[in-house]
């Protein structure tokens, strides 16, 4: 790390720690108790023993340490959204963030990329209209673009998404995975009825809360139980009990989509 020639900062990255020789192992832990104030050294240690005498040495120093947690969940990226934009002095609506997640939600740092620039190009509370904006086009097709289509009822955009995930490579399992979440958030809420239990309590993201809130203004119980039943027949046929685990997760969307109009009809 000698000097550079004109002055300006340097910083070094070494990632993957764990991966790490004996001697970068003995070079590194002279360095954390010699280490050259002009230079920024950031180490990432993706986990397990290997370097731990280094991370010791680490926490024994003055220099910080920062735990990044796996980012896996719709709910982990949502409230990663949240955060880095209550980090900025901003807010953003719960629906604006489902549906940043929605469109962006398999890239993380695509995801953070574009609550930066939300928040360098707009003004106030980030809206979902600022999102779609931006972002129209972008969602998709998962087997969750399916499970949000199907809860509503929207017949011909679950079939339509269902299709496209399937021709995009989306696995009849994965999908049926989505259904059955999607069933369970819906039963969950409705179970806690009027009790105004938190999002935490239920084991959801807020803006899930919200969403479900919205989509049970067209269920009935019958109506869920009916749904549970069938994403649990689909399920069971996408893992090897069906010759065509395609039709059988199709069969389950067109049954969730029926019973959500029929506990509709019901309401009325």
């Amino acid at each position: 790390m000698s000097p550079s020639l004109f002055g300006e900062p340097r910083l070094v990255y070494v990632p993957a720690l764990e991966q790490m020789t004996d001697a970068l192992l003995a070079d590194l832990i002279a360095y954390v108790g010699d280490a050259d104030p002009e230079v920024s050294v950031i180490l990432r240690h993706n986990g397990g023993q290997r370097g731990k005498r280094l991370l010791d040495a680490i926490k024994a120093s003055p220099y910080p340490t920062i735990q990044c947690d796996a980012i896996k969940s719709a709910r982990d990226k949502s409230s990663l959204v949240t955060a880095d934009v209550r980090r900025a002095g901003r807010s953003i609506a719960p629906e604006a963030v489902g549906a940043l997640v929605d469109a962006l939600g398999s890239d993380v740092r695509e995801l953070c990329s574009a609550v930066d620039q939300l928040l360098a190009d707009t003004q106030g509370t980030i809206s979902v209209d600022h999102v779609r904006t931006y972002y129209a086009g972008r969602i998709e097709a998962t087997g969750f673009t399916v499970a949000d289509a199907a809860a509503v009822g929207n017949t011909p955009g679950a079939i339509t998404a269902l299709r496209h995930a399937v021709a995009t490579g989306t696995d009849p399992v994965a999908i049926v995975a989505a259904l059955a979440m999607k069933v369970r958030q819906l039963a969950r809420v409705a179970a806690a009825g009027g009790r105004r239990m938190s999002p935490a309590e239920l084991g959801m993201a807020p803006w899930q809360v919200d969403r479900a809130r919205r989509e049970l203004q067209g269920w009935s119980d019958d109506a869920l139980a009916s749904s549970i039943l069938a994403v649990a027949r689909a399920d069971a046929e996408a893992k090897g009990a069906s010759r065509d685990p395609v039709y059988a997760v199709e069969r389950a969307v067109l049954t969730i989509c029926r019973a959500r109009g029929a506990g509709a009809s019901r309401r009325r």
